[in-house]
């Protein structure tokens, strides 16, 4: 095990729940100092209690990422706490799958999806980058999706935004490099996140499986149903080959890997994946 995590801090968005919220367990257990930041304030109080009664060091502020000046007074607050910004995750973001079709009810959903996805991402930066490039070094982690690899039908706006944070990504790292390091992070579907809930029509994740609907279906109703089936066993265990979705703690591990890297190394860009999984992308 390394030890390039100890004393940084890192300063996580979308820390109160899900996978914001392992992350920032995950790192405080390995001694980064964390500052949380999400709209849930309840969520935040809960999860820096959760580190401190670890024996961890964290502090949280309230903060909306779709409000520029609010997440630029994010980075104050990392500062004015901890003294620096080291690592900056950012892990806020929504997920409205609908089609074109769907617009009368999706449109709300696919604005507040832009402000979060892409705005929130470029506030992030802005609010860390005078910080980062003063002290002559920090590291952006950014967390897009296989949906931002290539149009995919029934995710036409979340893919938008997943494919801009690539670019908005890449341009960072070609203008800081020997300053900031970029990691883009390419989760597949990981069960579990929360993402789930703000999925506007549950069909429109027939882009991204194709011809594998179907397995997809049957394999979602032997691993979350309970099967008990010696079959379907592969499916559900890490080990195998056949293992079939990622949890939301497997994906946690692997941002907490790329920060756990020297200053020097930058692991820029990574897809997580389970082996036997039935996405296309």
């Amino acid at each position: 095990m390394t030890d390039h995590l100890r004393d940084k801090v890192v300063v996580i968005t979308g820390a109160a729940s899900g996978f914001g919220r392992l992350i920032a367990k995950m790192t405080a257990a390995r001694g980064a100092r964390v500052v949380a930041a999400d709209v849930d304030e309840a969520g935040l109080k809960a999860v820096t209690a959760e580190i401190e009664a670890a024996g961890g060091q964290a502090a949280y502020r309230r903060t909306d990422v779709t409000d520029r000046a609010d997440t630029h007074e994010l980075g104050a607050f990392a500062v004015e706490t901890f003294g620096a910004i080291d690592v900056l995750v950012n892990s806020a973001g929504t997920m409205p799958l609908a089609f074109f079709s769907d617009h009368a009810a999706a449109e709300e959903a696919w604005d507040r999806c832009i402000d979060v996805n892409f705005k929130g991402v470029l506030h992030g930066i802005s609010a860390v980058y005078d910080q980062m490039i003063a002290q002559g070094r920090g590291h952006v982690v950014n967390i897009s999706s296989i949906y931002g690899n290539a149009p995919v039908v029934g995710a036409g706006v979340y893919g938008a935004t997943k494919a801009a944070v690539n670019v908005l990504s890449e341009s960072l790292r070609t203008e800081s490099q020997g300053r900031i390091k970029v990691t883009v992070i390419r989760p597949t579907g990981v069960p579990g996140t929360g993402l789930g809930a703000s999925i506007i029509n549950g069909e429109a994740i027939v882009g991204l499986l194709g011809q594998n609907m179907e397995v997809f279906r049957e394999r979602a109703t032997a691993v979350f149903g309970g099967s008990d089936a010696a079959e379907h066993a592969p499916l559900k265990d890490p080990a195998r080959i056949e293992y079939w979705a990622i949890s939301p703690e497997e994906l946690a591990a692997q941002v907490v890997y790329v920060i756990d890297q020297p200053w020097g190394i930058s692991i820029s860009d990574i897809t997580v994946r389970a082996s036997g999984e039935s996405y296309l992308f």
